[in-house]
């Protein structure tokens, strides 16, 4: 196999985010193609058997299979972890994946994790009931509340787990606080970094020791693929994650990860002009609904907080009708523009109702204590003119009663 010209780090880790979001982790062949490559191989061939025994020994550099190495997920691996300022990035075939081998490769039976309540449904299966399967402990907190966590530590404790902003109920957590608490207590600190992406918002700035993220949603940001990622220093991914990934195999696909990094070429200019969309959005919407949750309008309750770690407010919103499940069904059926969809992240405006969808596997008890009511609606703004948006809000909101 002819051997790859790659980047100098060094060079590269000085480049802004859009840049890295471009350019980042670009290797080329000796073709010297411009787009990166599509490396669809499930493995490798070698000069000599003494060849093969050195790599799988870890004495010679090089490919031996794709559930381990692939020339394309690498490339998508480096340009991730440029963008987030981790030493180094394991991709995996999608968000829950990641999230699921970002906790499962560090925690054993007799452990305990602290994890914030306001998650996206099958997280919080997989806190909730998962891991107490595996002996596990699980204390579900307010995130919100910084001295929760330091509450919530037991002797055991491992691992603090959180989202923010949280899915779907926009939780804002303070990162830097909480990263801090867990530092003081020698427990690692995992965020959920889905709803903003490094060019929103860098986890690790603030102090967390590992990243996970759904690259399904914004990285890829047009619905084609599933993906995620796990962000961290070398040591962690290297030692304690990669012998996880090793022997599971969560394994990110080469074509996908090539889809995410043409995803990511358009990252910058697409989160920000959803974001600004969601603004205006979320504006009209706050004048016309009961409640409503995002943290760019002033009238979130942690605007100044979300404000303090994002670069912009995100294109995700929740809003709150009186009318239960019955009016939320009811405004969905009357959008025509906004498809019904329990995606997010995408460049099309998409609306779901959490309670019957994305969290209907959790018990009716547990979503109230999240927040997740029936009359609450998740909204994803995309690149639409935000105009037309509203005109198809304002009709259907009229058709609903409201």
């Amino acid at each position: 196999m002819k051997k790859l010209a790659g980047q100098d780090r060094t060079i590269t880790s000085t480049w802004r985010p859009a840049t890295q979001a471009i350019r980042g982790g670009t290797a080329r062949s000796h073709y010297g193609e411009t787009s990166e490559a599509m490396f669809l191989t499930s493995g490798y061939a070698y000069d000599c058997a003494a060849d093969a025994a050195a790599r799988f020994a870890g004495e010679q550099k090089g490919m031996t299979y794709s559930r381990l190495q692939n020339p394309t997920v690498e490339m998508l691996e480096e340009r991730i972890s440029l963008m987030e300022g981790a030493e180094a990035t394991r991709c995996m075939a999608s968000g829950m994946a990641a999230m699921t081998a970002a906790l499962l490769c560090q925690l054993s039976q007799g452990d305990h994790i602290v994890a914030g309540r306001a998650a996206f449904g099958s997280r919080r299966r997989l806190t909730d009931k998962l891991l107490p399967r595996l002996g596990i402990e699980s204390t579900i907190i307010d995130a919100r509340d910084t001295e929760a966590w330091r509450r919530g530590v037991e002797a055991n404790t491992k691992v603090f787990f959180f989202e923010t902003p949280a899915n779907p109920t926009l939780d804002i957590v303070d990162i830097a606080a909480v990263c801090a608490i867990a530092r003081e207590n020698g427990v690692t600190s995992v965020v959920d970094n889905a709803f903003a992406t490094p060019l929103l918002q860098r986890p690790m700035d603030y102090g967390a020791d590992v990243v996970a993220y759904s690259a399904t949603k914004m990285m890829d940001g047009q619905g084609r693929v599933l993906a995620g990622a796990v962000c961290g220093t070398s040591k962690f991914i290297d030692e304690t994650l990669l012998a996880f990934t090793r022997n599971t195999g969560p394994t990110l696909s080469p074509f996908n990860a090539w889809v995410v990094l043409k995803g990511l070429e358009t990252l910058d200019l697409r989160i920000m002009r959803q974001s600004e969309n969601a603004l205006k959005v979320a504006s009209f919407l706050d004048r016309r609904v009961p409640r409503l949750l995002y943290p760019g309008l002033k009238s979130h309750p942690q605007h100044a907080l979300a404000m303090q770690q994002m670069r912009a407010g995100g294109t995700i919103m929740s809003l709150f009708l009186d009318g239960g499940r019955a009016q939320a069904h009811a405004l969905l059926d009357a959008l025509e523009l906004v498809d019904i969809s329990n995606n997010i992240g995408d460049s099309r405006s998409l609306m779901t109702h959490p309670a019957s969808t994305t969290h209907a596997g959790l018990s009716a008890e547990v979503r109230a204590e999240m927040g997740v009511e029936e009359g609450m609606l998740r909204l994803n703004v995309g690149l639409e003119d935000p105009q037309d948006v509203i005109d198809d809000f304002d009709r259907a909101l009229k058709a609903a009663g409201l």
